[in-house]
């Protein structure tokens, strides 16, 4: 075998044997830091899976699912989140370059001037001069660490975890946003009917007090009576200016999460007491959030990250060897470059070995191991939250289904306990304050019932999201719960 050859092979082999070696841990997920299964008693009969499911047919409101399209156009912070994606991607692709080696190519052409003197003075009785050309061409190589000790690597398998990350972090909050639109909305379809009902509450207090003050003009009653009568009244248009005031707040709320004014042609929406779509979701176990729910999905890639950090490292504290090398051609002519005599190369290995560094590396690694521990915690937490919120969802979804019935039945009750004293009063056999209080109780459980329709209507919001929702990116294929990114 020729040097030259050799020289290749040697090459060659010194580019297969980097990463040999992991520092790293293994990344090891931790154990599941909550139960085994949901409360069975709050467990929903559904088949209904929400990661295959659409945003589009969980909500039956046409125009609740236009504001939450208009949402996920144009809302600010999904935008910083999506180039947040981007950011990540660019750095994995720097990152994962510095595996391989950075080829240069290079050409030169000088010319130059040079005298000619003698050795006992001038050549000729004068001055002479030479003109030399010079061309070269070559690619060379320029200190390729050969990765060893899997430092380089590590270095790039974390900025591909923190890649993966930012795309669950977008996810994430791609879900959160749609919570956030689904539960404005429908506080502003509460504070609507609200609205409805103070003023309705209002027209008829003041019919109950031109009628208490007819009574007092005539000395049928005593000024008691108006004066309550004047007392609902208040209290029923001071409700209904708080009302409001919150539907105005609701409506600027509502116009930051789509990102700009509303649209001014909505699609038509559906009454407060009409929303849902009698879907039942089917909750699984609570490890299928690991891969259901984004935001579990990014704390682990942080922790694989940070783990591939500990890698790095621990790396440091070996040696640096670093491979140059160059291959071109050198002549005086132009024409010279392309034949075999002009050729030259160079190869040379280099290593740097720590000796002491004032324990900067022993402070790199313990760092990275303190981050290690706190990813761990991390991860941990952000499982107990997404299975805090599934049961709180499905409790809630029992438990305010059951109050809406109930309350449904008080309102009934208490509009016939209302009619039931008027006419008492009317007649002469009790005195205002029984009429006071129906009313005031009355009004108090139609508020109740309103309150409590929306409360169902967000937790149905809450559990389809803490599910891990369908994502439907850019109105295409829902590609299911956190999903496999592309590579970059």
């Amino acid at each position: 075998m020729s040097r030259h050859n050799a020289t290749l092979a040697a090459l060659a082999m010194a580019l297969a044997l980097p990463g040999c070696i992991n520092m790293a841990p293994a990344n090891v997920t931790p154990d599941l830091p909550v139960p085994a299964a949901y409360d069975d008693s709050y467990r929903p009969d559904g088949t209904v899976v929400a990661t295959n499911l659409s945003y589009r047919d969980w909500f039956a409101d046409p125009r609740l699912d236009a504001l939450i399209a208009e949402a996920l156009r144009n809302n600010r912070d999904l935008v910083v989140a999506t180039a947040r994606i981007e950011q990540a991607r660019a750095q994995y692709r720097i990152q994962d370059s510095r595996r391989l080696p950075q080829v240069v190519a290079s050409a030169s052409a000088t010319r130059s001037r040079q005298p000619l003197v003698g050795f006992g003075g001038q050549v000729g009785g004068g001055v002479s001069a030479v003109t030399f050309n010079n061309y070269q061409l070559g690619v060379g190589v320029s200190a390729f660490e050969l990765d060893f000790w899997g430092r380089v690597r590590n270095l790039s398998d974390a900025a591909r975890a923190q890649y993966l990350s930012s795309i669950s972090a977008q996810r994430a909050f791609y879900l959160s946003l749609i919570a956030d639109v689904a539960t404005t909305y429908y506080e502003l379809l509460e504070t609507r009917d609200q609205i409805e009902l103070a003023e309705a509450t209002v027209s008829s207090r003041s019919d109950s007090l031109i009628i208490a003050k007819r009574r007092l003009d005539i000395g049928v009653t005593s000024a008691l009576p108006m004066r309550q009568a004047e007392t609902l009244l208040t209290s029923a248009q001071q409700q209904l200016a708080s009302e409001r005031l919150a539907e105005a707040q609701l409506r600027n709320q509502l116009m930051v999460l789509i990102g700009g004014r509303m649209p001014e042609v909505l699609p038509g929406g559906l009454p407060l007491d009409e929303q849902g779509n009698g879907m039942r979701l089917d909750p699984g176990l609570p490890s299928s959030l690991l891969l259901a729910r984004p935001d579990i999905v990014a704390a682990e890639q942080d922790l694989r990250a940070a783990r591939a950090n500990i890698g790095a490292a621990r790396a440091a504290f070996f040696p640096t060897i670093s491979l140059t090398g160059s291959v071109g051609s050198t002549s005086q002519s132009l024409d010279g470059l392309f034949n075999g005599d002009g050729l030259s190369w160079n190869f040379g290995p280099s290593i740097s070995l720590p000796i002491f560094d004032w324990g900067a590396r022993e402070g790199d690694l313990d760092f990275a191991r303190a981050l290690e521990v706190e990813q761990v915690a991390n991860y941990d937490r952000t499982v107990q939250t997404a299975f805090r919120e599934v049961s709180d969802s499905l409790a809630g979804r029992r438990w305010l289904t059951e109050q809406v019935a109930v309350l449904e039945r008080t309102v009934a009750a208490q509009e016939e306990i209302a009619r039931i004293s008027t006419l008492r009063y009317r007649e002469g056999v009790t005195d205002y304050l029984e009429v006071l209080d129906a009313e005031r109780n009355l009004f108090s459980a139609q508020q109740n019932l309103l309150t409590t329709r929306r409360a169902l209507l967000q937790n149905g919001a809450t559990l389809y999201v803490a599910l891990g929702g369908g994502f439907e990116p850019d109105g295409g294929e829902i590609d299911g719960a956190a999903g496999t990114p592309v590579e970059p």
